[in-house]
């Protein structure tokens, strides 16, 4: 079972797993979102940019942190509604690197209508040692510990 709302606390810490992002899933996220930019699917085109190479998509790495996000395990069966995610862009992502999911509890809410509450978590999705690929918002809609 994942976290109750009653159980987050303002500080907290969520870290999940790595995960390699591969050429296969840049393109296979071309295809699924027909965003073909050569930046991210031609390695001619993209020699000759100030990266040198492809580089992932942005949103790909933002949508694969929902997936670290359940491996983290706080969501499982305590999620109602994921209402709201922002993103910012803060570094390439090259194919063959790993990237893993860091949550930080900023604020907790209960709702008035009672056993419920929002969390809004600072999201950052991170390679290497600490270098911020994704910096984002998350907030969520858990429910809380039955009486």
């Amino acid at each position: 079972m994942g976290t109750w709302f009653s159980e987050f606390s303002v500080g907290q810490v969520f870290e999940s797993p790595t995960r390699a992002v591969s050429e296969a899933d840049v393109m296979q996220f071309a295809e699924l979102s027909g965003d073909f930019n050569p930046l991210h699917v031609d390695a001619e085109f993209a020699a000759k940019t100030p990266f040198g190479q492809r580089v992932a998509h942005g949103m790909l790495a933002a949508s694969i942190s929902t997936g670290l996000g359940q491996d983290t395990g706080i969501f499982k069966g305590t999620t109602l509604a994921l209402m709201e995610q922002s993103f910012r862009y803060k570094a390439p992502l090259f194919f063959g690197e790993s990237i893993r999911l860091r949550l930080v509890v900023r604020e907790t809410r209960p709702s008035s209508k009672g056993g419920k509450g929002v969390v809004t978590f600072s999201a950052d999705v991170l390679k290497g040692e600490d270098t911020v690929v994704v910096e984002g918002t998350w907030v969520v809609l858990f429910a809380d510990k039955r009486s």
